[in-house]
């Protein structure tokens, strides 16, 4: 499969508003769906950086004491949110991200770039100033549909790191992500492994991609899943979680989590 850059790839489809499409596959079933891809979109290309094409995330989820974005999306809750930071493990970069649920399930991700004096995150899970600021600004949008949130609430609820591939579909209509060797760690908790678990998820316009169509046609159709819902409800089955009660069977043994309750996630949460 050819190579893109980094650069080529947000030229050619940044997708920072799209619908996301996530499907739930097991790591056995990912090597037929990548030839298949292979073969029926040889166009498609891989992000390609230094000579890798899997790269190592690590993200750090902030949330309010009573867990207010958890809750929105639990529910689930109209126009909600989720902070968090990413830091790309191979290059050190590091972004705190706000994504938002617009109209008609679009998906709108902001990204503010953590420079050396906002670094906290990716060390200390502190947000900065600055970052505050940020974010601040955009949890307006959540303030007016009537939730009262305030950056100074927010403190990191959850950890999560997996190794991600990322493609570029034909003409650029669209990009598709594959995450593997998934972990998560919450507030109190041990650390919960998911070695055969891979989470695809499509971003593209309204219309579905070539490489969702493919993942009907073997079998696969879209999946309530979400790394940080899915993950804080495995992690603390006390939570409600009937949103994701199908993943979290199938593929989470919730006897081997954390049994830690709400009262439990809410630490020091800081600014």
């Amino acid at each position: 499969m050819k190579s893109v850059s980094l650069e080529e790839l947000n030229a050619e489809a940044a997708m920072l508003t799209r619908v996301d499409r996530k499907y739930v596959l097991r790591s056995a079933e990912l090597t037929g769906i990548l030839t298949r891809l292979e073969q029926e979109a040889p166009d498609t290309r891989v992000l390609t950086i230094d000579g890798r094409t899997a790269h190592s995330y690590r993200s750090v989820y902030f949330d309010t004491p009573d867990l207010t974005s958890f809750m929105m999306a639990a529910r689930p809750r109209r126009r909600k949110f989720k902070l968090r930071t990413r830091t790309y493990l191979d290059t050190g970069a590091s972004f705190l991200e706000f994504k938002a649920e617009g109209a008609r399930g679009v998906t709108v991700k902001s990204r503010y770039d953590l420079t050396d004096a906002d670094a906290g995150p990716a060390t200390g899970d502190r947000l900065s100033p600055g970052a505050v600021a940020w974010a601040e600004e955009l949890l307006g949008q959540a303030r007016a549909t009537g939730v009262d949130i305030h950056a100074t609430d927010l403190g990191p609820v959850m950890w999560g790191t997996y190794d991600r591939t990322t493609f570029l579909l034909p003409r650029g209509i669209g990009r598709a992500t594959v995450d593997t060797n998934l972990t998560w760690r919450g507030v109190g908790t041990g650390t919960l492994d998911r070695p055969d678990l891979v989470i695809v998820e499509t971003k593209s316009g309204s219309r579905p991609s070539d490489i969702d169509r493919m993942l009907w046609h073997c079998g696969h159709r879209p999946s309530k899943i979400s790394k940080f819902g899915t993950g804080m409800a495995a992690l603390h089955p006390k939570l409600p979680h009937n949103r994701w009660n199908r993943v979290l069977r199938d593929h989470f043994d919730l006897t081997a989590s954390s049994t830690t309750t709400t009262s439990a996630v809410q630490g020091t949460h800081h600014a």
